[in-house]
């Protein structure tokens, strides 16, 4: 072997370990994950001067149970501060289609007709119910 050949091959090998090198001290590429499909709705009920009580006492002794036995999660419930009568609450869903099956199958279960009914016996506990179904971020801490 030539001494122009050894020194290639010296020069060769001395760049193949330094890429093991700076590969090792380069920062990784970030990994982006798919998303699955699954989704949050956010709930918004407006009830009657009067009946946020009635409202919350039926999600507190019943609806909450009715979800969970119907798949849909429930992610947190919220009266806020500075909006009178109103509730808002975030669930889960394994994905878009499966909520519009378990919102089905909720309003269709005996119990929940049975609740539902008995809980408006003094009237209407909710005059309005506003959906948004989101997706978490990949950024969020709920996913």
């Amino acid at each position: 072997m030539t001494r122009q050949t050894m020194r290639s091959v010296a020069v060769g090998a001395a760049l193949f370990a330094a890429g093991f090198v700076v590969r090792d001290a380069m920062p990784a590429a970030p990994v982006v994950q798919a998303q699955g499909t699954k989704v949050f709705e956010l709930r918004t009920y407006t009830s009657p001067e009067g009946k946020l009580p009635n409202l919350q006492a039926r999600f507190r002794d019943h609806t909450r149970r009715i979800f969970d036995k119907h798949g849909m999660r429930s992610i947190g419930y919220w009266v806020p501060q500075d909006t009178p009568n109103t509730l808002i609450y975030i669930i889960s869903h394994d994905s878009r289609e499966q909520a519009k099956q378990n919102w089905a199958a909720f309003g269709k279960d005996p119990e929940w007709q049975k609740v539902a009914q008995e809980s408006q016996v003094d009237g209407k506990i909710v005059a309005k119910v506003d959906s948004v179904f989101m997706t978490a971020t990949d950024y969020s801490a709920i996913k």
